[in-house]
């Protein structure tokens, strides 16, 4: 399968999904790490793609989503954004709800 296809699914066959260097439970860099920390924070469960194990996504990812660093934070088929995004979103109260409805209609 072309990896364009492959990154297609996943992001299609996952409601939450982090590509992230490493995993939520070992981040390998300190974005990863912010990010994992904030995705779990809001309670739901969520995939994840370690880009380290995975040199064809890394490579191949930031021209898909047109968007150029890790990590990345895809709901429901959309790019929320990179950590700092998704930190100032969770400072506001916008990425709880917007995850919670994301894990809600996944498991409806």
């Amino acid at each position: 399968m072309d990896i364009i296809e492959t990154i297609k699914e996943q992001i299609a066959n996952n409601a939450i999904l982090l590509y992230m260097k490493g995993s939520p439970n070992a981040p390998q860099c300190g974005f990863s790490a912010k990010a994992a920390q904030v995705v779990m924070a809001c309670g739901e469960k969520f995939a994840y793609v370690d880009i380290l194990q995975n040199p064809e996504i890394r490579a191949n990812l930031p021209k898909y989503a047109n968007w150029p660093t890790f990590p990345q934070l895809w709901v429901n088929g959309e790019l929320v954004g990179g950590s700092d995004i998704m930190i100032e979103m969770f400072e506001k109260g916008e990425l709880q709800p917007l995850i919670k409805e994301a894990a809600a209609k996944a498991n409806a």
